[in-house]
């Protein structure tokens, strides 16, 4: 970092089992998570996810076993995921739509002895448990009425009241820093899914990242092995320890959204859960609760920046816009400028495999962050641009290549392809498959995917700069561009686009409205207008999908 600050700091070596407690002890009563009408504080949240822990080595789980989470958004999530850990268990994370085939092939292929879900997707949690090591599921809002008629041949059934019933003491354990906490599955928006092994130091040692990033403070083991901060000279974050608040929409099953519900709790962040994403609702909780740090994907970003409350809501609290998940366009971070008033506008990177965060802007005085760039690495974060033909040759300032990535937050490779680890994961690096560049001050600009980059004639075109081109356009609200296959001359691009509301867009000026902008071999080949683009849960466009629509077209 330029200001001085070291870029260096001490992480604690304990697992995700001492979080719960660690946090009671720093906040007590405070609230740590508003969902609807109820509220958890932390002391609560210590003594219920205590209760889980103890109810789960009751159950048979020992450590180290897989505990599957197939659940949306809600207090239960955050006691479920926490208690798991406490009982020294490794956590697996669905998304609660994921259909049979594929959650049958997670619990398989991780193992999962033990679930925690809701009446709503129960009935998909135990067809998919037929023939699996799966042998109890825990109904968090169903119960135990209402639980009883669920029963499924070999796995014992029971809601969560019933589980907890008698339990209170987390169990002692024996997990160290480099057990696995999470069994997290990558994407899959461009192949088939993988689990990552995520240690508990990669957890810990990306959130005390973040904390020292974010909160100017630095976390350390203190007495009866309890987590606790201590402020950082030379800081000046966004985020307040034990006076902040977020509002929360990413779904917690994604890296992005989990790492960052774990940084923020352990700041004394209170977690307003806002439910399924409805722009004007989003605007009112954050007014309500005088949220200060908000963090979502680009999709969500651009329905606020446009949407007509921000107008009249008091948007002031907000100290910093965090994007991450995906690429943000310019054109809606400068309305998130216009619309947060008081922020600083951050674009944020990571990947599952760097457990969430590997880089972002500083926070450390205004105008050090930059529009377009998705900042500087994070402390103890090495990056070096590696050119895709060669990984030993290393690239010099501003031109584009393969981003490696090395720090505590690297992982320990995919669960069960022992190949694929080998290819990306070298030496303690990370090969992102991400194609960047560095500024000559240090600061990384994602340029596209690797796997998105488009070959025409031999020339390369990266899908991101067109775009970022095509949103600028008066008629266009959102833009994702992918390869069409082409024969001799390889693949030409296209552009599936959305247009405002109330606008119609006309294909041909639009692409003479980028032809005018680019180099010839990068023309816009096809436009195709659509309603909506197709996004992951965690707002990624699925460009697997735009691909397959031109393939059968």
């Amino acid at each position: 970092m330029s200001d001085g600050t070291p870029t260096t700091l001490n992480y604690p070596d304990t697992s995700m089992a001492v979080v719960p407690a660690s946090m009671a002890a720093l906040y007590g009563d405070r609230a740590a998570v508003v969902d609807g009408e109820t509220t958890l504080t932390y002391t609560d949240l210590d003594a219920r996810s205590a209760a889980v822990a103890s109810a789960l080595r009751s159950a048979g789980v020992a450590e180290r076993d897989v505990v599957l989470i197939y659940l949306t958004n809600s207090i239960e999530f955050v006691v479920s995921y926490y208690g798991s850990l406490r009982a020294g268990a490794t956590v697996t994370l669905v998304n609660p739509l994921q259909p049979v085939p594929g959650l049958h092939r997670q619990i398989v292929e991780t193992g999962a002895v033990a679930g925690f879900t809701q009446f709503e997707q129960s009935g998909r949690l135990l067809s998919a448990a037929a023939d699996s090591p799966l042998s109890t599921v825990v109904v968090v809002d169903g119960s135990a009425a209402a639980v009883e008629g669920l029963g499924a041949e070999g796995v014992r059934v029971t809601s969560l009241d019933e589980f907890v019933a008698g339990h209170a003491e987390a169990p002692a354990v024996t997990v160290t820093s480099e057990d696995v906490a999470h069994l997290a599955f990558t994407g899959g928006t461009t192949g088939v899914s993988k689990g990552v092994r995520v240690l508990h130091r990669n957890v810990l040692g990306n959130a005390t990242q973040m904390i020292g990033w974010r909160a100017g403070h630095a976390i350390e083991v203190g007495d009866h092995g309890l987590l606790r901060l201590t402020p950082r000279a030379g800081s000046d974050r966004g985020v307040v320890p034990g006076d902040a608040a977020t509002v929360v929409v990413s779904p917690l099953f994604h890296a992005h959204a989990l790492i960052n519900m774990t940084f923020l709790l352990l700041c004394g962040a209170t977690h307003v859960f806002a439910g399924r994403f409805e722009p004007g609702r989003m605007l009112a909780l954050i007014e309500q609760h005088r949220a200060s740090y908000v963090t979502g994907s680009p999709a969500m970003w651009h329905a606020l920046a446009v949407h007509p409350d921000v107008e009249s809501r008091d948007l002031t609290s907000v100290r910093v816009v965090s994007s991450g998940a995906a690429p943000i366009d310019l054109v809606t971070l400068e309305q998130l400028e216009k619309a947060f008033p008081a922020a600083a506008i951050v674009e944020g990177y990571g990947l599952t495999e760097a457990t969430c965060l590997v880089s972002s802007a500083p926070l450390t005085a205004k105008g050090q962050y930059r529009l377009g760039s998705v900042g500087l690495p994070t402390f103890d974060t090495e990056v070096e641009i590696r050119a895709a033909h060669d990984p030993t040759v290393v690239l010099p300032t501003g031109e584009r290549g393969q981003l490696w990535v090395r720090g505590p937050q690297v992982t320990d490779g995919y669960l069960g392809h022992p190949e694929k680890t080998a290819e990306q994961f070298v030496d303690g690096w990370l090969d992102t498959g991400d194609i960047a560049f560095r500024d000559a001050d240090g600061y990384i600009y994602i340029c596209d995917r690797a796997k998105d980059m488009l070959i025409y004639k031999g020339y390369n075109v990266y899908p991101r700069e067109l775009e970022e081109i095509l949103v600028t356009h008066p008629d266009v609200a959102a833009a994702a561009v992918v390869g069409r296959e082409a024969g001799p001359v390889g693949q030409e691009p296209v552009a599936f686009l959305v247009p405002k509301g109330g606008h119609v867009i006309d294909e041909d000026a639009v692409a003479a409205f980028v032809a005018e902008q680019v180099l010839p071999y990068k023309k816009i080949r096809d436009v195709v207008v659509v309603e909506e683009l197709p996004t992951s849960a965690a707002g990624k466009v699925q460009k697997v999908a735009l691909r397959e629509r031109l393939t059968h077209a």
